[in-house]
């Protein structure tokens, strides 16, 4: 599977600190074995899931063998607007 973020999402990765960067990135290449691992579940109300990375959440989509980040944010912020 191939890994793909949308720009605000790559933007935000960019600007946090090299510890928290780091976690993520690893955790994001997990989403890349078949079949993904990490904390994933769906999410409630809307197609598309959700990865646990401590503190912060990514959203995704898998649309044919790509996982299509959409947004990473702090768990307060991830839910608040949608994509």
């Amino acid at each position: 599977m191939n890994t793909v973020l949308s720009p605000e999402a790559a933007k935000y990765l960019k600007r946090l600190h090299e510890p928290d960067k780091s976690r993520i990135i690893s955790a994001l290449k997990k989403l890349e074995s078949e079949p993904p691992q990490g904390d994933i579940k769906g999410l409630a109300g809307k197609d598309g899931y959700r990865l646990r990375i401590g503190k912060y959440r990514a959203l995704f989509d898998i649309i044919d063998d790509t996982v299509i980040i959409h947004t990473i944010a702090p768990r307060g912020q991830a839910y608040k607007g949608g994509f």
